[in-house]
């Protein structure tokens, strides 16, 4: 996509989700009649997923060739992960502590879905089967992207052990490649109209914008507290580009459209093409961002793992329960690996809270007072996920991938 194509496209997006935020507030009934929009564009996104992560994977592995820059592209990108992820529930677990968002809030209403319940037994073997499919067409139907990401690395890595035969298979996987990226710019001339009617439509089932106002209003100094260090840790990141790689605003501008289309879609999985096609066009090299973007958005869950971890101290203080530093340590171990590990699963997020609440002994019933606002967070914690998976993908580019070269 060309530059100026870009950026009329990125102002295009920013005006529809303005737009779809007003619509929804004040046409709340009407804009759940255009629902239907919004679904056709996440589903043209999420049709391109599967074929684009398998491509992407194995011809960005692939062309590494070494095994052993295999291996510390794989290292080193592990590291960024469990290092982000760990400074984002330590940023929650300090402002929740600073902010007391919890003290005083009405108990009342806390009923706890059966879905949630029937997650109570889930634990860390299950995260841990979930990382290998017995059947990869089940998960790609079912959308568990992790164990598909884990056959296509170890594909590629294979691929790489048997020299010349591997070239016409990876010259497979490279066509493929590019005829997904070229998809995806196509699905993006469709993306204002589509965020436009996922915001309204979701803001028309909250009830429109006095229902919402309502709710946010109950527990409006839990999502103070949340946007608060979603904030932060946003701002960290972006820090931490500027130190390494020097251009830390110019990345966040090209990366824009990822963040608004993940704003709209609340989904990082779903916003994976997008999200890949950004960092192209930021010149992050193919070997960095086909490896680290496809495992990040699956992964690298910061915004989520910030959230859980507030969220958990959030239940505990309107229980009247006062966890000690042993016990908000346990949460901020739990979490970190929760949201590193939990990504094959369906319903990610919800089993990463569920974890983290039963590790402290916690009822689930507080999950009732978040359900409310869940999904309007949900969006801004969807937007930090993208950007550590996006200055994920410059780090390691500039600290392996081109120091190698």
């Amino acid at each position: 996509m060309s530059h100026s194509h870009a950026a009329i496209l990125l102002i295009s997006i920013i005006i529809s989700a303005i737009a779809g935020l007003a619509f929804g507030w004040f046409f709340g009934d009407l804009a759940l009649k255009i629902s239907w929009l919004g679904e056709l564009f996440l589903n043209s996104l999420k049709m391109l997923i599967i074929p684009l992560i398998v491509a992407s994977v194995i011809s960005g592995i692939g062309a590494l060739g070494d095994i052993r820059k295999i291996g510390h592209l794989g290292s080193a990108t592990l590291l960024y992960y469990a290092v982000t992820t760990a400074v984002a529930v330590l940023t929650g677990l300090l402002v929740v502590n600073w902010i007391k968002p919890g003290a005083g809030i009405s108990l009342a209403d806390t009923a706890v879905p059966e879905h949630i319940i029937a997650k109570q037994e889930t634990g860390i073997v299950d995260i841990i089967m979930s990382l290998v499919s017995s059947n990869l067409f089940a998960s790609a139907v079912e959308m568990q992207i992790l164990p598909i990401i884990i056959f296509a690395i170890v594909f590629a890595v294979a691929l790489t052990t048997i020299g010349e035969r591997s070239k016409p298979v990876l010259a497979v996987f490279e066509g493929i490649n590019e005829v997904m990226m070229k998809l995806v710019v196509w699905v993006m001339y469709f993306a204002p109209i589509g965020i436009f009617a996922l915001i309204a439509a979701r803001l028309g089932l909250a009830g429109g914008g006095e229902a919402f106002f309502q709710e946010i209003k109950a527990v409006g100094l839990h999502v103070v507290t949340v946007l608060l260090g979603l904030t932060i840790h946003f701002c960290f990141l972006l820090l931490l580009l500027q130190l390494i790689s020097g251009k830390a605003l110019s990345y966040l501008y090209g990366t824009s459209r990822a963040l608004f289309t993940g704003f709209g879609t609340a989904s990082s999985s779903a916003t994976l093409p997008i999200t890949m096609e950004n960092a192209r066009e930021n010149q992050v090299s193919d070997k960095a961002a086909k490896f680290v973007i496809p495992l990040g958005s699956t992964v690298n869950m910061d915004g989520t793992a910030l959230y859980e971890a507030a969220a958990v101290l959030f239940i505990a203080q309107a229980y009247g329960v006062e966890l000690s530093m042993m016990q908000q340590g346990i949460v901020f171990i739990t979490a970190t690996f929760a949201a590193i590990g939990a990504a094959g699963i369906p319903e990610a997020g919800l089993v990463t809270m569920v974890i983290v609440l039963s590790a402290v002994g916690l009822p689930l019933e507080g999950i009732g007072l978040l359900l409310a606002v869940d999904w309007f967070l949900d969006r801004f914690r969807t937007v930090v996920n993208i950007w550590g998976d996006s200055v994920g993908a410059q780090i390691i580019d500039t600290l392996i991938i081109k120091k190698a070269l």
